[in-house]
């Protein structure tokens, strides 16, 4: 009877005590916005690059010594921020402040610059160089996925200038896409990296657009991402970063099938690819920390702590998470407040990263 009256007393004991438990409180992080200050911040870093040549990686193959030119001449629209893609989407940064900040007060100056490159002759030499057998692959899919969302934005924004800047570079948007669906329908196998070539990122910026602007080009990504990632269970996620990561691939592969999915089909989905991730995100995620800025490889990571953000932003909102809203907060303001070091390896290329990431928190 003792016996009875004792775990009695202790059964009682426990539900009180977990009744009167603290609820869980998540960390509060300041919420980027965009707004006059901050896009002030940003857009230098892409308006002072996309018109300054050097230095620059062209990765391209050389099929002869007539292949040997300045950047400029190769790539007359795209020449600026170290590299192609990165000069892609300085112009992507560029339009949608403007796009998004009608009165910004750099405006004019911005679009004369994008005017200047993206003009019908230089688009058509693009195009060219796409079109040659040795680089034919150039970009792939990293690029060609960026490219998607300046168009994306273009289409979107119904102004003068931006349908002027779009009928100019339509010829390299439908060759892109061309090149897109004949890669995906060869791709048997994902690439699951955390640099360019993740095919998870690509597929989901080329997926905004398609979804938009072409049936062909988003059938074959609704298909292809369920027959790339459908099954995937256990996603590897402790493994990450890596040490030169700027994308995660299992977030990005979560913010692709996201896309793909109904949400309650994505939320099952979800719970089998990163089993409890969404009740504890960051007991799986740290913050990726940066050791240099100079040295461009790792320089990636702050790139990685924007795009994880960016990630999360999508699914959090989606889910209704605010532990994983307030985790894309703290990644997006460690790499945000280091962002002006002066060092061009990130320079040329984080403001798109960080506007990006900006753009998914309002959104």
């Amino acid at each position: 009877m003792k016996k009875s009256i004792l775990i009695m007393v202790v059964f009682l004991f426990m539900i009180s005590c977990s009744k009167n438990a603290p609820k869980k409180v998540v960390q509060k992080s300041p919420k980027p916005e965009l707004n006059e200050k901050t896009a002030t911040f940003l857009y230098h870093f892409a308006y002072k690059c996309i018109d300054q040549e050097y230095p620059n990686k062209l990765g391209q193959v050389l099929g002869d010594a007539s292949y040997l030119k300045e950047p400029s001449e190769l790539h007359p629209a795209f020449y600026g921020c170290f590299d192609w893609h990165s000069s892609v989407h300085g112009h992507w940064a560029l339009l949608n402040i403007c796009r998004e900040l009608p009165n910004f007060p750099q405006r004019d100056s911005i679009l004369f610059k994008i005017k200047k490159n993206i003009t019908k002759e230089n688009i058509l030499k693009e195009v060219l160089f796409f079109e040659d057998n040795y680089n034919k692959n150039f970009e792939r899919t990293y690029g060609w996925a960026w490219l998607l969302k300046v168009a994306e934005t273009l289409q979107d924004w119904n102004t003068p200038e931006s349908k002027e800047i779009y009928d100019n570079l339509k010829p390299l948007v439908e060759i892109i896409e061309k090149k897109y669906i004949e890669f995906l329908n060869k791709l048997n196998y994902p690439i699951r990296v955390g640099e360019h070539p993740n095919t998870a990122f690509g597929m989901s910026f080329a997926l905004d657009y398609a979804s938009k602007y072409s049936p062909k080009l988003k059938g074959v990504i609704l298909k292809k991402a369920k027959e790339y990632y459908l099954n995937d269970k256990n996603g590897p996620i402790s493994w990450e970063p890596g040490g030169f990561d700027f994308l995660s691939p299992c977030l990005q592969e979560a913010s692709l099938m996201l896309k793909v999915l109904p949400k309650d089909e994505f939320t099952t989905w979800l719970d089998a690819f990163l089993p409890n991730f969404r009740k504890n995100p960051s007991k799986y995620l740290q913050i990726a920390e940066v050791t240099d800025r100079s040295d461009g490889k790792l320089a990636h990571l702050d790139g990685l702590n924007f795009s994880r953000a960016w990630c999360l932003y999508e699914i959090g909102k989606t889910l209704h998470n605010e532990d994983l809203i307030q985790l894309g907060n703290q990644h997006f303001n460690y790499s945000y407040s280091k962002m002006d070091t002066g060092e061009y390896a990130g320079a040329h290329w984080l403001a798109s990263f960080a506007l990006y990431a900006i753009l998914k928190s309002n959104s």
